[in-house]
């Protein structure tokens, strides 16, 4: 992810070049390089098969003492003949995410240990993204050699601060599907030395390890889409379907690949298949007519996407198609036959100093938050090693990972095809690749900070997605307020938030993913869903139950969104430090009684979490049931053990039968909560590959049956929400913005409120000058009434 352009005012953070261009060089007195990382770290191999231990001895990173490490001035890459070298091996955070040039390296570095020119050829590229090191390499890159320079994450050893020359390589790992034997393979790739070449060039990689994953399919690609789409176009049976159905021109016809999920033996991972979706625009003048707005239904068509064939085809059921709805678009004014509004003045958000974060790199700090952000093409963003500066008590760790891993949608109508729309958008499509460029419609206002991101094709090549993340600051309302009646003078400060971005479109949905930072130590996650609602077609005269009818002929089927948040906590540790557990909150109302007297009493009830088994907890309003991460060593200035705590949002839970043969492969949507002991491969909750996945509850399901201690432990919070969509007449043509999500608030983690130093305003002491200093209140009482 680089740096890109920022936008509304004068720039006072880096430009892209300069942001890629921040390089830390080691200091003139720094001794021989570190040798054997790979055996030191156990970065060699595929973090899959090395769980990270609970604890890591420093002393296998150290050699001899050097200097310490201060923040150089930025060096420039050299360049031989067109290509760009990175030298050294410190260029680059272990946590940014891999630049073009890695990519392009690990592709190449692949391709060419293929055996045989066959092999090479088949070779498609499902994903490339970077090997995140054991965290007390992060805790060394943090504490000497990149932002926040804070050497207090490495443990203390006689004779003083002992660090590497350098940090260990930068590896990538790669899924690799082969086009004409049907298998997956997973390669570890170490970028030794990178070079980004304009045209021709070389690669210098190492192949660390490769191997080859039996029984599984990959995420489905953009590419295969595309191609997918022009083969049942082409198909003579479709044709003529369509021809029947009034529709010649294949122009207007839209086809929609989904994943077919895992429902029989005939979904088997053997073949890699696809069940289409099929829509019609209608001929207008508008630019982006709404096909989803004409669902094609009856037509059964089901594709060989290794061999890009139609294997089954079956015209089942005429079903006209809908009319027409005058209704059905939704661009400006007269394109979409209709009138805009007219008394909507403009706003405009003006920071005439610029903004109040800083930017180093993927670094940004901001109102005494610190964090680095990075990007990976399933996930999307992904938010690293969030800090507090707590005045003396330094920096302060919350979080060592905050992402979305993972959602599925399924519908609510058992009928064909909607009750196979069960999809994993996460894991069979991939939130990341599926970003927008906001160059193409923004959100935000006012200055904002651009990352781009980068990404491997199908084919291998590398693409950038422009624009991609976005981060910039919002007013947020009143952060508090008080004002005393009796004297008439009040103290109120504004809020405002920082807030990092992207947004995606997976088929006919859209969905914002949005972290929030706030000036009180409250870290929000919020979903912002909209887009298309997936429509099914009406025979003249007929109803479902399940679903709305929306148009003459057009229904939407119940349905529900569930996200999963996995958060992998730090609250007052150093990177793998095992200090925290997990403490349940209930609300209980006091038996009537001697200590009940009035029948007003309630209070807060804790129970601790500690085992996996006991961790599986669902969210009720009724007890205004919460969790608290805790610090088993640290306390505040009352003695409690500090903390963050989890607040649910609005919650769901499946609302399919338990034997629903989605919930196979979303065992996990059980509970609205898991908590797990961090281990380095459990990262997504269905398991790397939940497309066409015949394997009952794989992923987190599984994992907790080991029934792991968590009294004190290195936690991994799984956060599942969701919502439940009954669609409404005002969700047509596009769906007005829905949100969901959760906070993350401190809870003794402070010894008062942390927003107390915020300043007033400019108004607001402008007021207090001209108003209240001249116009005191004589009467306190008769003010307050």
């Amino acid at each position: 992810m680089a740096s890109t352009q920022e936008k509304a005012t004068p720039c006072c953070i880096p430009k892209a070049k300069d942001d890629i261009n921040k390089k830390t060089s080691s200091s003139s007195s720094s001794t021989e390089v570190l040798q054997n990382w790979s055996l030191a770290v156990g970065s060699g191999s595929d973090p899959s098969e090395n769980p990270t231990p609970k604890t890591a001895s420093m002393a296998t990173l150290i050699r001899r003492p050097v200097e310490p490490i201060s923040d150089p001035p930025a060096t420039k890459t050299t360049t031989t003949k067109g290509i760009s070298i990175l030298t050294r091996a410190q260029t680059r955070h272990p946590l940014d995410p891999l630049s073009a040039a890695e990519i392009s390296v690990a592709v190449a570095t692949v391709r060419a240990a293929g055996a045989t020119p066959e092999v090479r050829d088949s070779m498609r590229f499902i994903e490339v993204v970077l090997v995140e090191p054991h965290k007390h390499v992060v805790a060394l890159a943090d504490a000497y050699f990149f932002p926040p320079f804070q050497p207090s994450l490495i443990p203390r050893t006689k004779g003083g601060p002992v660090i590497p020359s350098k940090l260990p390589p930068r590896q990538a790992r790669l899924v690799v599907y082969n086009k004409r034997s049907n298998e997956i393979s997973i390669w570890i790739v170490e970028l030794s030395e990178v070079h980004a070449a304009t045209r021709g060039g070389h690669h210098r990689g190492k192949v660390i390890s490769s191997k080859v994953v039996l029984n599984v399919q990959p995420p489905m690609d953009a590419m295969e889409y595309a191609e997918c789409e022009a083969v049942v176009k082409d198909f003579p049976p479709f044709r003529e379907a369509m021809k029947k159905r009034g529709i010649e021109d294949m122009d207007l016809v839209m086809v929609d690949p989904w994943c077919v999920g895992y429902h029989s033996n005939a979904d088997a991972p053997s073949r890699r298949l696809a069940k289409p979706l099929i829509f019609c625009r209608t001929e207008s003048d508008c630019p982006m007519e709404n096909g989803y707005a004409r669902p094609v239904e009856g037509i059964h068509v089901l594709v060989d996407m290794q061999n890009m064939v139609v294997i089954e085809f079956e015209d089942r059921k005429l079903v006209p198609l809908p009319p027409a709805d005058p209704l059905r678009n939704y661009t400006a004014g007269e394109t979409r036959g209709g009138v805009d509004r007219s008394d909507v003045k403009p706003l405009q958000i003006i920071q005439p100093e610029g903004p109040s974060f800083r930017v180093n790199g993927n670094f940004i700090e901001w109102q005494k938050w610190n964090f680095r952000i990075g990007f990976t093409p399933r996930e999307g963003l992904v938010i690293y090693s969030v800090a507090y500066v707590d005045g003396n008590r330094g920096r302060r760790p919350v979080a060592h990972r905050l992402s979305f891993v993972e959602m599925v949608v399924p519908y609510g109508d058992p009928n064909d095809p909607h009750y196979r729309k069960n999809a994993f958008d996460a894991g069979e499509d991939g939130l990341g690749k599926n970003a927008h460029s906001l160059k193409k419609g923004c959100d935000c206002l006012g200055y904002i900070k651009y990352f781009d991101a980068h990404f491997t094709n199908f084919t291998g090549g590398v693409e950038t997605i422009e624009n991609c993340v976005c981060l910039h600051e919002e007013d947020h309302g009143i952060l508090w307020k008080h004002q005393d009646w009796r004297t008439g003078l009040a103290e109120v400060r504004r809020s405002r938030r920082l807030t990092v971005s992207f947004i995606c479109t997976v088929a006919n949905d859209e969905y914002g993913f949005f972290w929030h930072f706030y000036q009180d130590g409250k870290i929000e996650a919020e979903v912002k869903l909209t887009g298309i609602l997936s429509l099914g077609a009406l025979q003249h005269g007929e109803t479902r139950k399940y679903g709305t009818i929306i148009a003459p002929g057009l229904y939407a089927p119940v349905h529900q969104h569930f996200f999963v948040a996995r958060m992998d906590m730090a609250v007052d540790c150093k990177p793998g430090e095992p200090f925290n557990q997990v403490v349940e909150v209930n609300l209980k109302v006091e038996e009537p009684g001697k200590d009940n007297v009035h029948n007003n009493a309630f209070y807060a009830e804790e129970e601790l979490l500690r085992s996996e088994l006991q961790a599986m907890r669902d969210c009720n309003p009724l007890t205004a049931r919460h969790w608290i991460i805790r610090n088993t060593r640290n306390v505040n200035r009352t003695g409690q053990l500090t903390g963050f705590k989890l607040v649910p949002g609005s919650n769901c839970l499946p609302l399919a039968d338990s034997e629903a043969k989605f919930l196979r492969r979303a065992a996990f949507l059980k509970h609205n909560l898991w908590v797990t002991p961090y281990a380095r491969e459990e990262m997504y909750p269905g398991g790397e590959f939940p497309n066409q996945n015949p394997r009952v509850g794989e992923g987190l399901a599984t994992w907790v049956k080991q029934n792991r201690s968590l009294e004190e432990a290195d936690i991994v919070l799984w956060y599942v929400f969701g919502v439940t969509n009954v669609p409404r007449l005002e969700d047509w043509p596009v769906m007005p913005v829905e949100h969901i999500g959760f906070m993350l608030m401190p809870h003794g983690f402070f010894n008062c409120s942390p927003a107390v130093d915020v300043p007033p305003s400019a108004t607001d002491l402008e007021l207090k000058d001209n108003d209240i200093a001249t116009k005191p209140i004589q009467n306190g009482i008769i003010a307050k009434l």
